[in-house]
């Protein structure tokens, strides 16, 4: 580490945002498939992007967000891409519970 700098120490949120993020990514490969109903998982992948840019974590935003993909999961018809999305579903969950880690 460099002189003079200080290293930011991580909150539990701090961790969540970047583990939320890092689902995030791995969804968006996930739908770049062409499929019906594509455009509900699209809406919902913008609405956790300006979810995520806010400076504030907001436990029940994010909970919300969980329960509206549910939804778009429930909505989608392709069976193996529902089954995809459901792995998402359940590693957003796992995401959430993150903290951090203790020295």
């Amino acid at each position: 580490m460099a002189k003079g700098k200080t290293r930011k120490e991580l909150t539990d949120y701090d961790v969540k945002r970047k583990a939320v993020k890092l689902v995030i990514t791995h969804l968006k490969k996930k739908v770049e498939k062409d499929y019906m109903g594509r455009e509900h998982i699209l809406k919902w992948i913008e609405e956790m992007e300006e979810l995520l840019s806010k400076p504030e974590f907001e436990m029940v935003e994010y909970f919300e967000m969980r329960r509206k993909l549910n939804d778009v999961i429930e909505r989608t018809l392709d069976e193996e891409m529902r089954y995809k999305l459901r792995d998402s579903w359940y590693s957003l969950g796992r995401a959430l519970d993150k903290k951090v880690k203790l020295k």
